[in-house]
């Protein structure tokens, strides 16, 4: 999907005040407000916008350590039952199929590098897991964002 200047001012007054108004957007953005809503309508129906909830930092519920762990698996019956089993698994933040050596990697949280220790037996225990591999993240320079993505999009456009 295509964006332009605009769709690009919203995002970023959306992303720096979540709980701003269609109204008090309309009005900071200088348009009227049934563009406001016609965009976050039209960004929403296609998958670039996917939430307005909350960005939760796991550190501030007491989960310090974040570790990346690599899978692989037994492709009898391929991703889809292991990852829905990981899914379970509530300090397993993310699971992403990969490319190389291994099968899929996994960001994962926990209290201590002892409880890492727990959550990684819980992924073993996993059927379809045949062994892993962990790194523990040490800090987060750059942490995750699109901002930078957004405002390159018009500028660049689909391929």
């Amino acid at each position: 999907m295509t964006i332009d200047e605009l769709d690009v001012r919203l995002i970023t007054l959306l992303h720096a005040e979540p709980r701003v108004g269609v109204l008090e957007a309309s009005r900071r953005l200088g348009v009227a407000r049934g563009t406001v809503q016609a965009r976050l309508d039209r960004l929403t129906a296609n998958g670039v916008i996917t939430g307005f909830g909350p960005d939760v930092d796991p550190a501030a519920l007491g989960y310090t350590v974040t570790a990346f762990v690599t899978l692989h698996i037994r492709q009898v019956s391929g991703h889809d039952p292991v990852a829905g089993l990981l899914a379970r698994i509530p300090e397993v933040l993310e699971v992403h199929t990969i490319t190389g050596g291994d099968d899929m990697l996994c960001r994962v949280v926990a209290r201590s590098n002892a409880d890492l220790q727990r959550v990684i037996d819980l992924i073993v225990e996993v059927e379809g897991v045949v062994r892993t591999s962990s790194v523990i993240a040490l800090d987060t320079p750059v942490v995750y964002r699109v901002l930078p993505l957004v405002a390159a999009a018009p500028r660049h456009g689909p391929r």
